[in-house]
C-alpha cells in the first residue's frame, strides 16, 4: 500500500518533539561559542513570519534571535529556522492556491544581507513583484537579488 506524501501544511503542523533547548554541540561551539540552542517547532517560525506587516521585512537571523529570546537560549538553530521558513513558505502557497485569503507573507522573510530567497514559491521573480508592490526596491548584487536598504524596513 502506497502512503500519500504529506502536504506542506501537514509538515508545518508536525512539531515532533519540538521546540526544545539543548546544549550547543561541540562542532558548533567554534562558530557560536558555548551555551544553549533553541530548536523551534515549525509553527513557531511560521508564527513569527505571519506577524511581519506589509512594508516590513525580517531575516532568518532575526527569526533566530526571536526564537532564542523566547526560549531563553544563547542562539536559535540556524538549520531548522531556515528549513522551517521554507516549509512555511510552501504551506502559505498551498493556502493561497486553496483560496485562503490570509496566508503567511513569506516574501517578507529574507536571507542574511537582505537577499531574496530563490527557494521560496515563485522564485525571485514573483517575490520581487510582491515586495515592489509593498514599496521596496529590488537590486542585483552579484548573483543575488536584494531589497535595497532592507535594514530600514526590518521588523522589530
Amino acid at each position: 500500500m502506497a502512503t500519500s506524501k504529506k502536504t506542506w501544511k501537514e509538515k508545518l503542523l508536525d512539531s515532533k518533539d519540538l521546540p526544545k533547548v539543548v546544549k550547543i554541540p561541540a562542532r558548533m561551539e567554534k562558530k557560536f561559542s558555548k551555551g544553549t540552542i533553541a530548536v523551534p517547532a515549525p509553527i513557531e517560525v511560521d508564527a513569527i513570519m505571519k506577524k511581519v506587516k506589509k512594508g516590513k521585512l525580517i531575516t532568518i537571523n532575526k527569526i533566530r534571535e526571536k526564537i532564542a529570546k523566547k526560549h531563553s537560549a544563547t542562539i536559535g538553530c540556524p538549520i531548522t529556522a531556515g528549513i522551517f521558513a521554507w516549509i512555511a513558505s510552501h504551506a502559505a502557497q498551498e493556502d493561497k492556491v486553496a483560496g485562503i485569503k490570509k496566508y503567511t507573507p513569506y516574501w517578507r522573510t529574507l536571507k542574511q544581507g537582505g537577499v531574496i530567497n530563490e527557494k521560496y514559491p515563485g522564485g525571485i521573480e514573483e517575490q520581487a513583484i510582491l515586495l515592489e508592490a509593498e514599496g521596496h526596491h529590488i537590486i542585483q548584487k552579484g548573483k543575488n537579488w536584494v531589497v535595497e536598504d532592507w535594514e530600514k524596513s526590518i521588523e522589530k
